[in-house]
């Protein structure tokens, strides 16, 4: 195996954007991508960070992909936002319509964006994190392709499904979360493929149904929701959410439209924007609690936090990042090898520790 490459955040965000270009993509789709991607590598979330680029590649193996479409943002007097990707990447859509967003929500206490016609292959927690660095509780959902089967059942109907949120913090970053409904994210399984490592127990099941911690036969079968019924329910809500509210697409009529078997996602994400300034009480009333949102909030934490061994959503995420920042991050060689070659470039790390 090649060893690994350290690179600094800044070659990880040219190497995403070469590979990109270089393959078709608009300036602003690939560097909207190589955003996203970076931000995961710096916070050592690699399954969403450079191990997706060859995903984004892949994608252009459907027809319908455009890899240069420019997304249009549409607005009334509501506080609904919608964005229409034009089959492009979600990346750029976001960035196109998180500004409207953020203004509907500050105007109305509470708005909502709609992001139709895109394929997402992306982590949810940055645009929830740039949220509510700005202030605001955000929430985002989005299906994906079918490959989780309801609890009880053998067959995929859900995609992994996953919901972030954020809630603002006063001089410190945000806490947030991004999990999927199902026992785990679709790209842990495919880096257990790759490192030939079996699964936990209880993520998978085989095309019969059966539990298996065999990677490959767990991406042949079934993925399980998490918690059993409680994950499936909520992988359903999710469903209902980006799929049914917004006029897109159910994770099964995502897969169904997969057919070059790339296995990126089509469809959209929904996202919700609360101002918690317009939401407490306009005054203090008899046996109110004391104290503001942000205020009462750090009290929770601090009460979770006062138990030996627990932490807050996110903090691994943001100790990750503190380091990658000066140290740089470490990519697998093999992985690193292959991008370099879809870039058109030489394979070598020149970041910190290269």
């Amino acid at each position: 195996m090649t060893d690994a490459v350290r690179l600094s955040l800044d070659e990880v965000r040219d190497l995403a954007t070469r590979v990109l270009v270089t393959r078709g993509f608009s300036d602003a789709q690939a560097l909207a991508v190589a955003t996203t991607v970076t931000a995961a590598e710096r916070d050592g979330c690699t399954s969403h960070g450079l191990f997706r680029i060859p995903f984004y590649v892949a994608a252009l193996g459907n027809e319908a992909v455009d890899a240069r479409a420019e997304p249009v943002v549409a607005t009334d007097d509501s506080a609904v936002v919608h964005v229409d990707g034009a089959l492009g990447f979600c990346p750029l859509a976001l960035e196109r319509g998180l500004p409207a967003l953020a203004e509907r929500a500050r105007r109305h206490g509470i708005a909502a964006l709609a992001i139709h016609d895109v394929y997402n292959i992306a982590a949810l927690w940055p645009e929830v994190e740039r949220l509510a660095g700005e202030g605001l509780v955000a929430f985002a959902f989005t299906a994906s392709n079918a490959c989780v089967a309801p609890a009880g059942g053998t067959k995929p109907v859900y995609g992994t499904n996953p919901m972030a949120f954020g809630w603002p913090r006063a001089d410190r970053p945000p806490m947030v979360f991004d999990q999927a409904s199902s026992a785990c994210a679709r790209g842990e399984i495919q880096l257990h493929l790759r490192a030939g490592e079996p699964l936990p127990e209880g993520w998978a099941i085989d095309e019969r149904g059966e539990p298996t911690t065999d990677p490959a036969t767990a991406l042949a079968g079934a993925q399980l929701p998490f918690g059993g019924h409680k994950g499936a329910a909520i992988a359903l809500m999710v469903e209902l959410l980006a799929g049914a509210l917004i006029g897109d697409l159910f994770s099964a009529e995502s897969k169904a439209r997969d057919t070059a078997k790339t296995g990126a996602p089509f469809g959209g994400e929904y996202l919700i924007a609360i101002d918690p300034t317009r939401h407490a009480r306009a005054a203090p009333v008899p046996r109110g609690p004391a104290g503001g949102h942000l205020e009462r909030a750090e009290g929770l934490f601090a009460e979770v936090l006062s138990q030996d061994g627990t932490r807050l959503p996110s903090d691994r995420r943001y100790a990750a990042r503190e380091r990658s920042v000066v140290d740089g991050v470490e990519v697998q060689g093999e992985l690193h090898a292959r991008l370099t070659e879809l870039a058109g470039s030489p394979a070598a790390g020149t970041g910190p520790g290269a």
